[in-house]
């Protein structure tokens, strides 16, 4: 039986690994907030193109709805074009990878949509989420997926699955005391074991330091490793000494070689260079990354920076992901309001055995 209550109970669900089939990727389109700023403002005309750009990308490979509010419906029509799909849905922001749910199979092999409590990244002083943590519930129901629902307060982009029992977190993430007080390593591994299906933790320490200002997220675990189709994991790593996650990737780095998988194996783990890019246009020192990538149905939707290691990134991805197709698209007005491509998207897995659905 599927938890409706506010206990999490054995459900016997599993998230299938992102490189799985898919049905569809799910996004939302950026309202007017105090992120993206006012309504006809040149910063929330700039988000606006760089998520569409990323919707028009996935939709060349599967297919693509996206949660709009309503007062927005015509604008994110002309924007997204008539290769992507629309729902109304109020939203409060538009990173639906954290807001959305997590889908995963049923016992039966169909898909149903695990809902954590979403309260904007540990109760933030500058987020919303009066409407936002409504969207998993709204967009399981749009999806047809059973709502399955979590007492964890979790968002997507804070950990990643191998699809083989593990999932990887990060300490300052599930940890937190603005959304699990009091809650242990121990205790937030059975709340996520019951709803991912995986049976073993790789805790790293922390994020990224930019994840810290003010606007961060506390360390999102999607920015700095992901499990991929080779078994690789893919570790970003910061060459500068001048760049303060010089040191941070390295410790990331001695505890990934430490730890093992679900089954005891070692990790295997492959850097990714950082763009060389050090600083953003107001002068504070970038988090940008390759990999917070999306795979898609046959494709990587890969971050760019019109930075000299794209080249090199996206070389390391089409080994990591074999067989894919990898797409660039210039990430640098994402990463500007708060994240990257992965944190917008969120992908609904076909049916187990199902086949992929192809894009328009």
């Amino acid at each position: 039986m599927f938890a409706h209550g506010s206990a999490d109970e054995p459900s016997a669900t599993v998230m299938p690994p992102e490189w799985a089939p898919h049905d569809r990727t799910w996004m939302a389109f950026p309202p007017a907030n105090d992120t993206f700023g006012p309504p006809g403002s040149a910063s929330l005309g700039r988000a606006r193109a760089a998520w569409a750009a990323v919707a028009r990308t996935v939709a060349g490979y599967e297919p693509v709805t996206v949660a709009v509010a309503p007062e927005d419906a015509g604008t994110a029509a002309e924007l997204l074009g008539p290769g992507v799909d629309t729902v109304e849905v109020p939203l409060d922001d538009a990173w639906l990878r954290d807001s959305g749910p997590t889908f995963v199979h049923d016992p039966h092999g169909g898909v149903a949509a695990v809902d954590w409590v979403f309260n904007g990244w540990g109760a933030q002083g500058w987020a919303a989420w009066e409407k936002d943590r409504l969207v998993g519930r709204r967009v399981a129901g749009l999806a047809g997926a059973p709502h399955v629902a979590s007492s964890l307060v979790n968002e997507g982009g804070g950990f990643h699955v191998d699809g083989a029992g593990t999932v990887l977190l990060t300490e300052t993430v599930q940890l937190d005391a603005g959304r699990n007080p009091g809650l242990t390593r121990d205790g937030v591994e059975e709340l996520l074991h019951a709803r991912l299906g995986t049976s073993h933790a790789v805790w790293l320490p922390r994020g990224l330091t930019r994840d810290y200002d003010e606007f961060g997220t506390r360390g999102h675990v999607d920015i700095v490793a992901s499990f991929t189709e080779s078994g690789t994991v893919l570790l970003h790593r910061q060459d500068d000494p001048r760049h303060p996650d010089h040191e941070v990737t390295r410790h990331l780095r001695r505890v990934l070689e430490e730890s093992v998988d679900a089954r005891g194996n070692p990790l295997r783990v492959v850097d990714v260079p950082a763009p060389r890019t050090l600083t953003d246009e107001e002068g504070a020192f970038v988090d940008w990354s390759y990999i917070n990538h999306y795979v898609a149905n046959g494709v990587v939707v890969l971050c760019s920076f019109d930075d000299p290691n794209d080249g090199a990134a996206a070389r390391i991805l089409a080994e990591a992901y074999p067989g894919r197709a990898v797409e660039q698209v210039d990430a640098r007005d994402v990463f500007r309001f708060g994240g990257g491509i992965h944190c917008i998207t969120q992908q609904q897995p076909a049916p187990r055995g199902g086949a992929p659905r192809r894009g328009h």
